[in-house]
């Protein structure tokens, strides 16, 4: 089984946080959706495995029309092989879930929703330039409830001068509308991005580790409370609502990515798609797959083992390891686990996986790095 992800490279406005490819003109939209089907078309002898997921990601996937995802769709369905029932995913902001585009959404293909929330609070949507607001925010979950059931939330926390009654509220308002799925993330500070610069001129407050720490606390006490599985650092749902696109990720699956800077993985090569609007335009004009390809090492693919298996509750799996590297690799691994193992970060259970704890789960990446071999 694999899977496939739609980068949509338009937004309306830029967040202040936010470093992931995007262009705030819509001019070239229907040129781009052209672009994206034709590359869906002359990349099919690829990838020979069943596609079980579809994700829209960007940008700003809900500034399409339902037509337009439609096309895409179709487009892939008679490309590709595909099960009878693939979860397919929108990224959507809540300003663009009216009423009307939720109504056309509950009977197109589109079967789980991803709602860039990040928080109910104005001072934080306004610091963060988000397009929408907190009434918008808690309208269209009132009604993308009525006839959605696959939905997730996305969540900031660890936002300068945001108090933990702030964040507990923004938690339990995502509790009160049922929604069965949180991804959440520490607010980030990319190097080139408003933020960054806000920061730096002394514009805006430098965010805190500490914060971010009693946020994600509270965080996991609270969703677990309510019935969630925190099944990934990042990600927490009820049971059956996984993000199955997302899991396929972290268990190591091929996955085709289309449009400007996607990116594609076959277990041994990765692929980039090019980060500009127009160049990726005209290659596809031209028939031309505009992206760069390398080949993983043993290493490169020993070390994305690591860092996806310990931010999962599924671990890792040493006998895999063994398995498909070395004996070697496998006691490496041991040995270089065992101060975290000693810190109770890290615990090796009877069948032989290596898991991170609830003590370490916070510093899930760091420890994973550590974990790695360099040549």
């Amino acid at each position: 089984m694999s899977s496939i992800y739609i980068h949509i490279p338009f937004c309306k406005q830029a967040c202040h946080y936010c470093d992931f490819h995007f262009s705030t003109s819509l001019q070239r939209k229907e040129e781009m959706i052209q672009a994206i089907a034709k590359e869906i078309v002359l990349r099919k002898s690829e990838l020979n495995e069943v596609i079980e997921t579809i994700y829209f990601g960007g940008g700003t996937p809900s500034l399409l029309s339902t037509e337009e995802l439609h096309y895409l769709i179709d487009t892939v369905y008679k490309n590709y092989s595909v099960i009878e029932h693939p979860e397919i995913t929108l990224e959507a902001n809540p300003d663009d879930l009216t009423k009307e585009k939720i109504q056309e959404l509950a009977i197109s293909p589109v079967n789980r929703l991803s709602i860039g929330i990040q928080s109910f609070f104005e001072e934080d949507l306004q610091t963060m330039n988000r397009s929408h607001n907190s009434e918008q925010a808690k309208n269209c979950l009132e009604e993308a409830t009525r006839h959605f059931d696959n939905i997730t939330v996305d969540l900031i926390y660890g936002i300068p001068n945001m108090s933990n009654e702030r964040w507990q509220e923004n938690l339990q308002t995502v509790f009160d509308f049922g929604i069965n799925h949180i991804s959440s993330y520490a607010l980030t500070v990319e190097p080139k991005t408003a933020l960054a610069s806000f920061i730096r001129s002394g514009k805006y407050p430098n965010v805190s580790e500490e914060l971010a720490l009693e946020h994600f606390n509270i965080l996991v006490a609270a969703t677990e409370k309510n019935g969630f599985v925190n099944y990934e650092v990042s990600n927490f749902g009820k049971p059956n609502y996984f993000s199955k696109h997302n899991t396929s990720y972290w268990l190591g699956k091929s996955y085709l990515g289309f449009g400007p800077s996607a990116h594609s993985f076959n277990g041994k090569q990765r692929s980039w798609n090019v980060s500009n609007n127009i160049k990726y335009n005209k290659a596809l004009r031209d028939n031309i797959i505009p992206n760069e390809t390398e080949t993983l090492s043993q290493n490169d693919v020993f070390n994305e083992t690591i860092m996806i298996g310990l931010r999962t509750i599924w671990g890792i799996d040493l006998k895999h390891i063994e398995n498909h590297f070395s004996t070697s690799f496998k006691d490496k691994l041991i040995a270089n686990a065992d101060k975290f193992i000693q810190k109770e970060l890290l615990e090796l259970t009877k069948d032989q996986k290596l898991k991170i704890t609830k003590k370490g789960r916070f510093l899930a990446d760091g420890i994973a790095s550590d974990l790695f071999l360099v040549h």
